[in-house]
């Protein structure tokens, strides 16, 4: 009995750790799918994107911008059906995507080898360059940052924060002729009063800002001359973690047929974008402007 009952418990023994071998053979072929086959087979992705127009904004309750029909045409090239898009604080997005709150973030985010270093960057997507708002009829004929430098008299509003009183520091304009303002509204309003001369900013955000507020007393400079210096023109990408190196291919993969085809001029023309000031040179990849070797 004693042995017969010895027999019993190895066999069950056996059989149990058979089952708990299929079980961990299943688990484990589901745990090894990629984060695409993931999205695949969930039919949706959870994409962060930055409250700034014309990159990604809300319009009577659907998600608008390039940004935004950029990612919907590769995901769906991708058979990735939904996205599900939140948009978020511009300094949210990197954080939220190393919590897991998203799968990808985008928002013409430019490539910088700060970000670089903290986040895996898609191929650019879109190039943008800074922007110039003055008064109407551009009375002091300003058209690049070097004309505010050469008259100390001048004085530029410019959000708090922005990189742009970087570029203007390293253009030459003293620290005292920069006024920083809390945002672009408030620039705006400090060029209409007369406290400023000028305000700054990304091209197409205040260029869209401006036509949004309906400003017949100020202008947006369409000559502007772009400063030579690292950072500008800033090219934008969707982000993504180191690990997702598979789900990151092959969002380049579908983007450069975008490209190639000439429909990605074609998703972001609606927003303001042009083929010729906003498309970015296939020379230029995300190695070249993380290494800083295309400033």
């Amino acid at each position: 009995m004693k042995k017969s009952a010895i027999g019993v418990l190895a066999m069950m023994m056996l059989l149990l750790l058979a089952a708990c071998g299929n079980g961990d053979s299943d688990s484990g072929s589901s745990s090894s799918g990629s984060k695409l086959d993931d999205l695949k087979e969930k039919g949706v992705v959870r994409v962060g994107f930055a409250n700034e127009k014309p990159y990604a904004y809300e319009e009577d309750g659907e998600l608008q911008g390039a940004a935004v029909a950029i990612a919907k045409a590769v995901f769906e090239n991708l058979g990735v059906e939904e996205v599900d898009g939140k948009l978020s604080e511009f300094g949210q997005l990197i954080p939220g995507l190393g919590a897991g709150k998203f799968d990808v973030v985008t928002a013409g985010m430019a490539i910088t080898p700060d970000r670089c270093a903290t986040v895996s960057f898609g191929e650019p997507e879109i190039k943008y360059g800074e922007g110039l708002i003055v008064e109407k009829g551009n009375p002091m004929n300003l058209k690049s940052y070097k004309d505010i430098a050469a008259n100390p008299d001048i004085k530029v509003a410019v959000m708090s924060g922005a990189t742009e009183k970087d570029f203007m520091l390293r253009e030459g304009i003293a620290e005292s002729q920069i006024m920083m303002v809390p945002d672009i509204p408030a620039s705006f309003s400090a060029v209409e009063s007369g406290r400023a001369a000028v305000t700054t900013g990304t091209e197409m955000t205040i260029k869209m800002a401006l036509e949004s507020a309906n400003n017949d007393k100020l202008e947006f400079v369409t000559d502007f001359e772009q400063p030579d210096i690292e950072g500008v023109p800033s090219y934008g990408a969707a982000a993504f973690l180191d690990s997702d190196d598979e789900l990151r291919e092959a969002y380049n993969e579908e983007l450069q047929k975008l490209k190639d085809s000439g429909k990605i001029a074609e998703l972001i023309e609606p927003f303001g974008f042009t083929e010729e000031m906003n498309i970015v040179e296939n020379e230029i990849t995300t190695e070249s402007v993380c290494s800083g070797e295309n400033y």
